[in-house]
């Protein structure tokens, strides 16, 4: 087998979809998954039908049957973060939004505190000013499967001694609507790290619009003269320092379309500024 011939009985806890293919890659490399632990069944529409978190659905497909909790197992989890730096729910978007220039996984044994444990394994990657949160997720589910089955290559009695955290902690806080809500008189790049998370939004004729995808115009710092931030001029957006260009975006209860869709539609007039509802 690539990973070794010593196969180790384990129990996998997880929820969202990136903890998906860490759990397909152990069981497709022989390790026998007997417990799986994950969030309720959550309902979901009008009918009150239930639907499992994307771990439980993936563990059903692939046949696995819980088991009673061991009193004492070895718990090793993967964290997406370069500890102690982003202990906490959300590492990586806090990591764009501080605008790191690395991120990473570390393989950690658990303990009783918040992502407190000693670290069996790291891998880093640097951080550009363009990924965006659902690249970065992809690119460390793909590396952290890599140091998740090179870990357990020899067993879990054959882990590498793990070491201390060093350095100054830093909590990554859950992500809120207020974290995603556009502040154009904030300078491009930190506006750009909010857009790259996936869901910003701001406003427009009192009506919410997301902005999917935005880029950072470097050919000019204003447009059009001395305008206020959150001023348009075509696709281009004012803000603290510098423009931004939109490229797609989501008005309030309408589709996905591009930037110069919704403009054809709205026809705002030049200067009219977003955010200020």
């Amino acid at each position: 087998m690539p990973y070794g011939e010593v196969m180790a009985r384990l129990a996998f806890l997880g929820t969202p979809e990136m903890a998906v293919a860490p759990l397909r890659a152990l069981t497709g490399a022989g390790h026998d998954v007997a417990l799986v632990v994950t969030r309720p069944d959550k309902r979901r529409g009008r009918g009150g039908y239930t639907t499992p978190s994307p771990v439980k659905a993936a563990a059903l497909e692939l046949r696995i049957i819980p088991a009673v909790v061991l009193e004492k197992v070895p718990l090793v989890n993967l964290h997406f973060s370069l500890l102690p730096r982003w202990r906490g729910a959300a590492p990586l978007e806090r990591a764009i939004l501080a605008g790191d220039r690395e991120t990473g996984v570390c393989l950690m044994k658990i303990e009783e505190g918040l992502d407190t444990g000693p670290v069996y394994a790291r891998r880093a990657i640097p951080l550009d000013d363009d990924i965006t949160l659902q690249q970065l997720r992809a690119r460390l589910v793909e590396l952290g499967c890599d140091l998740l089955l090179a870990a357990l290559a020899d067993g879990v009695d054959h882990l590498p001694a793990p070491e201390s955290q060093v350095g100054e902690p830093t909590i990554a806080e859950r992500i809120t609507s207020e974290d995603l809500q556009l502040d154009w008189s904030q300078p491009a790049g930190q506006v750009h790290r909010v857009v790259r998370l996936g869901r910003a939004w701001t406003t427009f004729r009192g009506k919410r619009l997301t902005v999917l995808e935005a880029t950072i115009d470097v050919a000019r710092a204003q447009p059009g003269g001395a305008l206020r931030p959150g001023a348009m001029v075509g696709a281009a957006v004012v803000t603290g320092d510098g423009v931004v260009q939109l490229i797609r975006v989501k008005p309030e209860s309408r589709s996905p379309m591009s930037a110069d869709e919704w403009l054809r539609g709205v026809r705002p007039e030049n200067g009219e500024r977003l955010g200020t509802d």
